[in-house]
């Protein structure tokens, strides 16, 4: 097993780490529902792309850190995980960014006008059920991981193993449920993609 990196503390872990994920968590919803009017001279859905690549990334480092882990590779397992993180952080910012600069995006609107009328509903059909319950389980799973991501990093850099492996066995199908359904929901809404 691993040193601790950091000095066990959990009241301030939980005081930081309840504010962190109530900050992100306000910072996203108050910011997704504003759109800026400014042209940056480029597709602004790049950052959509952006999006779709690093959570496929996340989902590759989150399999590879188990796989490690399984192994008894506790240092590689570590710096995996701390690469998801680092890139949960980019993801985030790009996120943000993609949402302020192209707003919102319906899925099955053909003419891009902003609506789905009743005979663009028609002819995406069910698809259209398939990704609302991909896109609003994505949502709220990502919406509530936040603290036990973090909850769960603490307990490992903490060095508190066991704690760390039983939120871990919660933590870690939620976020690579997250990491995939994100690209998943890239590739089906980035028809309707206007410019």
């Amino acid at each position: 097993m691993l040193a601790a990196t950091f000095k066990k503390n959990d009241k301030q872990a939980r005081l930081l780490i309840g504010v962190f994920s109530f900050v992100v968590f306000a910072a996203v919803v108050l910011l997704t529902r504003i759109k800026l009017e400014v042209d940056l001279g480029f597709d602004v859905h790049v950052f959509a792309t952006i999006n779709a690549v690093i959570n496929s990334m996340i989902a590759v480092l989150l399999v590879a850190a188990l796989v490690v882990v399984k192994q008894g590779k506790y240092a590689l397992h570590k710096k995996l995980m701390m690469g998801a993180l680092v890139l949960s952080v980019l993801f985030l910012v790009s996120y943000i960014a993609h949402h302020l600069l192209a707003g919102d995006t319906r899925y099955g609107d053909a003419n891009l006008d902003g609506t789905v009328d009743a005979a663009e509903i028609a002819a995406v059909g069910t698809m259209r059920y398939v990704y609302l319950i991909i896109l609003l389980t994505h949502i709220f799973l990502a919406a509530i991981i936040l603290p036990f991501i973090l909850f769960t990093a603490y307990r490992g850099l903490t060095a508190e193993f066991p704690a760390h492996k039983k939120l871990a066995k919660i933590t870690w199908p939620l976020w690579l449920y997250v990491a995939i359904t994100g690209p998943v929901v890239y590739l089906m809404i980035s028809p309707y993609y206007t410019a």
